[in-house]
């Protein structure tokens, strides 16, 4: 390829994710000015995980005529604002994937958009290792929820809490007032899980942009003593990156090694050999018995009294999906919102869901790269398009922990 040529951008069909020639992937060993061309076939999507042969040219949208297609959708919509149309609980990546996905195929659906925050667009893996790369929490935020709303012409709900699905009636009730739906779609995510060990009032849970950016104003300024009970994926990747903020962490886990659901591909040895010049402390086979406050001090004592003291206790412990909602609709549940496994569909009418919410034949997929097909999935039905159905697919899972980052099977 001609040295000549400008440098061009490519999207992952998968999760979204740009990749600029210009910019390179230096975390996964790509410097600045490297061709999509010459990326090796082992490359993997720094969030996804697949590979550069799911790429495809990506061109920057008009912003002022996306604005302009969506207000001259939306004026209808305002006219008619109670007619049910497509109600979408969870302004995560899920939730605006959904969104995206609707808009694309009916520039005219009304879609109401439920968020228990502000709504903001970020990629959710970015703040694994946002230290590392130099971004400030603020810098995560790709697109404010009300600018997404306004280009997408959604009504969106910031800071509005879904109560109760009101099935036979086809309402959702909120905080904000009852909403009335045509098809509901459940993409309210999961939730960081803690056990009975762990007081919520002294855990840090980094699930979502609001409780990151609140811990990195906390620990901003100096170096902290910092515990992180998990090591699994996301505890292992915040290890690496508060560490490599200048932090001196401590990471708990109750197997011998991090990362031990990949032990066949020795992840856990990696990764140790590549903190050996980093402040972190692993301390494996324990598990904790007590936390208490002592001082302004946050004291962790284990099961076989080890006794550990940090400035601030992090929570890397699982996953759990609320299941409020679910049982208010009376939807099937299995560890999660049980879902068709091609369709996506539950087993009350008009209700689908998507996401972390979601288990397929018994098994959840908490990763990125499925979320943009299960949106195309749903909105290929609701629109009444060619059918896209659903398939499972073995995931690749990038591992971003900077210092050695990992692609695991």
């Amino acid at each position: 390829m001609s040295i000549d040529l400008p440098f061009a951008q490519y999207i992952c069909e998968a999760c979204g994710y740009v990749y600029d020639e210009a910019l390179g992937d230096p975390d996964g060993g790509l410097p600045p000015g490297t061709r999509l061309a010459d990326i090796p076939d082992d490359w993997a999507c720094p969030l996804c995980g697949v590979s550069k042969h799911d790429f495809v040219p990506y061109v920057a949208p008009d912003m002022g005529r996306l604005r302009a297609l969506a207000c001259s959708a939306a004026l209808p919509r305002r006219r008619a604002a109670s007619a049910a149309g497509v109600v979408i609980v969870g302004a995560g990546r899920a939730g605006w994937q959904m969104a995206e996905a609707l808009r694309a195929r009916d520039a005219k659906i009304p879609i109401t958009l439920v968020s228990a925050c502000a709504g903001d667009v970020y990629d959710k893996p970015l703040l694994s290792v946002a230290m590392a790369r130099g971004l400030s929490a603020t810098q995560l935020v790709k697109e404010s929820g009300a600018q997404a709303a306004l280009r997408l012409g959604v009504t969106l709900m910031a800071h509005t809490h879904a109560v109760r699905v009101c099935e036979a009636a086809r309402q959702l009730r909120t905080t904000r007032g009852t909403l009335p739906y045509r098809h509901l779609i459940l993409a309210h995510g999961a939730q960081a899980g803690l056990p009975a060990a762990l007081p919520e009032r002294l855990c840090w849970r980094v699930n979502h942009l609001s409780a990151y950016q609140k811990l990195r104003e906390v620990i901003a300024g100096s170096s902290h003593e910092l515990v992180i009970v998990g090591a699994g994926l996301i505890g292992s990747e915040l290890a690496n990156d508060l560490a490599l903020g200048g932090h001196r962490i401590t990471l708990l886990d109750t197997q011998q090694e991090p990362l031990s659901r990949w032990q066949a591909e020795q992840a856990g040895s990696k990764v140790l050999q590549a903190w050996r010049d980093l402040p972190i402390q692993f301390v494996g086979g324990v598990e904790v018995a007590a936390v208490e406050k002592v001082g302004d001090r946050i004291r962790v004592t284990t099961r076989c009294d080890q006794v550990f003291e940090a400035d601030q206790l992090i929570a890397a412990t699982g996953l759990r999906t609320p299941s409020r909602l679910a049982q208010s609709a009376g939807l099937n549940w299995c560890d999660g919102i049980a879902v068709e496994a091609r369709t996506l569909r539950t087993n009350r009418a008009g209700i689908y869901a998507l996401g972390d919410c979601i288990t397929v034949d018994g098994q959840a997929s908490r990763y990125i790269e499925p979320i943009a097909r299960q949106a195309r999935t749903i909105a290929s039905q609701i629109c009444g398009n060619e059918p896209e159905l659903y398939q499972v697919r073995p995931m690749v899972v990038r591992v971003k922990t900077t210092s050695m980052p990992l692609t695991l099977h």
